[in-house]
């Protein structure tokens, strides 16, 4: 992808993202964030990419209010002053989910649980608890102690003077 692309991409997920939460009033349209813009080489079709926070029936209602709202959406981005609107197309990206499910995945282990490999319904995003607070170990605190290595030493003031006579 050319530079020039990947500058519309962002521009056309920045203003996308301005027209959805200024102009847009659907009510079904709940959290969405546009996570990224994909236009095609001949500039006809961009594929809009949406992470939706909520329920699986809160986001196959946001999709649909999207899929309705692109057409007003694409008029709205005419002062861009294209030689060509792409169409746009909306499109769930699961990118979110599947790093939620690595978070949870990673919590359980290190509270020393099993990790369940089981669908994860309900919301789409963790939230946040309190981790409990851990005592350092005596390695922990033998590894604080321990000089690190590659670190390079203060020059010595004898070490200034000889490089200044050279």
């Amino acid at each position: 992808m050319s530079g020039r692309t990947e500058r519309l991409d962002e521009l056309l997920r920045e203003e996308i993202s301005a027209i959805l939460s200024r102009d847009v009033q659907d009510p079904r349209i709940g959290f969405v964030t546009i996570t990224r813009v994909e236009v095609t080489r001949d500039l006809s079709h961009a594929t809009v990419w949406v992470s939706i926070i909520g329920t699986p029936e809160d986001r196959r209602e946001s999709m649909r209010g999207l899929e309705r709202a692109m057409p007003f959406v694409r008029v709205r981005l005419a002062p861009l002053r294209m030689r060509r609107i792409p169409q746009l197309h909306v499109r769930y990206d699961e990118s979110v989910e599947r790093g939620t499910r690595v978070l949870r995945l990673l919590d359980e282990l290190e509270r020393g649980e099993e990790p369940s490999d089981a669908a994860v319904s309900g919301e789409s995003l963790p939230t946040p608890g309190p981790r409990p607070a851990e005592e350092p170990t005596a390695a922990d605190e033998a590894t604080a102690s321990a000089p690190t290595i590659g670190r390079r030493r203060p020059p010595r003031p004898r070490d200034a003077a000889r490089r200044a006579r050279r």
